[in-house]
């Protein structure tokens, strides 16, 4: 049979056409569902900046569903449900990410830092702990160690904080010894409470390895040491205090004084007391040495409210015997019940970072979780 070249010059037109034709209608495609993805984006971020989250949420569901393979779309998404609190729908976003075999390794780390992330924000600690792990090596690795390092301290767990504290001071991120001697004084205070005085020992060691100027240690040291009767060398620690950390030894004016008296050792703890009390004025230290000089007080509280007048200081004063004269003895009276209430609000150590007040001073803040950041001085004397 021959074969007749005229439908073969009919025949390549007509197929050349039908491809223009086609490439044609899958180009408009493609360029139609690519302005639309951009545009429901926009939208999605237009409304998020307005603070319609919800509105948001349904724009970026319109723009992943018209292109499923867009990540950021995907991360925007799991974002904003993480924000709302909708941490089950943020971590199946996540893991979907995850389950794609086509991610590249930056982005799949990025989508375990935010599944961990979503399970740290749900409260599900053990699965959080799990995916920062997973995150070693990667860009994320130090944010994860700090998270792994808060939920350590969360969770009470300090001899893995020590660890994770010790690595991040290695890595250069900053210095972590202060933390790590916490750390120790904590596991110290637990060793003390269950009657393992040796371990207690120990850990206060440790501590001052860690941070040989830290305040804490020797504190600790310098009460267990009264407590045991040990009162010459609960003074030498607090001696050590002083020199170190003057605005800290306010904390332990008390028991220093107490110390002091036990041992017979008046004049060297007198001495120190008033050294304390010119470098960095405390009621504390005051009324450490009202209790060995009752005679003087009277004086030393007054040179204090002409130096810094405070609610707490005037209220000591007055209740100070001989209490000073005025001219109606039971108007007298009521304007030391009235300064006594003022100043009872007052007489509290105030955190740095947040703000929480307490009537008991704290290493560790129990508002903010930071270290430090407490002053050793009440509201009052701020």
């Amino acid at each position: 049979m021959d074969f007749d070249f005229q439908w073969l010059l009919i025949g390549l037109p007509v197929a050349f056409a039908l491809g223009w034709l086609a490439s044609r209608f899958d180009l408009r495609q493609v360029r139609r569902d690519n302005r639309d993805a951009p545009r429901a984006y926009f939208k999605g971020l237009n409304l998020l900046l307005n603070e319609q989250q919800d509105k948001a949420i349904d724009a970026f569901i319109e723009a992943v569903q018209n292109d499923p393979d867009t990540t950021e779309l995907h991360f925007a998404l799991g974002n904003l449900f993480r924000r709302r609190g909708e941490f089950e729908r943020a971590v199946r976003v996540h893991e979907h990410l995850l389950s794609r075999a086509d991610l590249k390794a930056g982005e799949r780390d990025r989508a375990q830092h935010e599944l961990a992330q979503d399970y740290m924000r749900a409260g599900l600690f053990d699965r959080a702990e799990a995916a920062y792990r997973a995150l070693e090596g990667t860009a994320f690795e130090t944010e994860a160690w700090l998270a792994l390092l808060a939920l350590q301290e969360r969770s009470r767990s300090w001899r893995a904080a020590i660890e994770i504290a010790t690595r991040l001071d290695k890595s250069g991120t900053g210095s972590y010894a202060p933390r790590i001697a916490h750390y120790w004084c904590e596991l110290a205070d637990e060793a003390d409470a269950a009657g393992n005085a040796a371990d207690a020992d120990t850990a206060l060691k440790r501590a001052r390895e860690a941070a040989p100027h830290a305040a804490r240690p020797r504190v600790i040291a310098g009460r267990r040491a009264r407590a045991a009767g040990k009162h010459d060398e609960a003074v030498a620690l607090w001696d050590e205090l002083a020199a170190l950390q003057p605005g800290a030894f306010a904390l332990v004016a008390a028991d220093y004084a107490a110390s002091g008296e036990a041992c017979g050792r008046l004049d060297h703890v007198r001495a120190q007391l008033e050294r304390a009390l010119e470098r960095s004025p405390s009621l504390d230290v005051l009324q450490a040495l009202g209790r060995l000089d009752p005679p003087g007080q009277p004086r030393r509280l007054a040179e204090s409210l002409r130096q810094q007048p405070s609610l707490t200081a005037a209220h000591a004063l007055l209740a100070t015997p001989p209490k000073p004269a005025a001219g109606d003895p039971a108007a007298l009276e009521l304007v030391e019940q009235a300064l006594a209430r003022a100043a009872r609000p007052l007489h509290r150590y105030r955190c740095a970072a947040c703000g929480f007040e307490a009537h008991q001073y704290f290493w560790q803040c129990p508002g903010c979780l930071s270290w430090d950041s407490y002053p050793p001085r009440r509201v009052d004397e701020s």
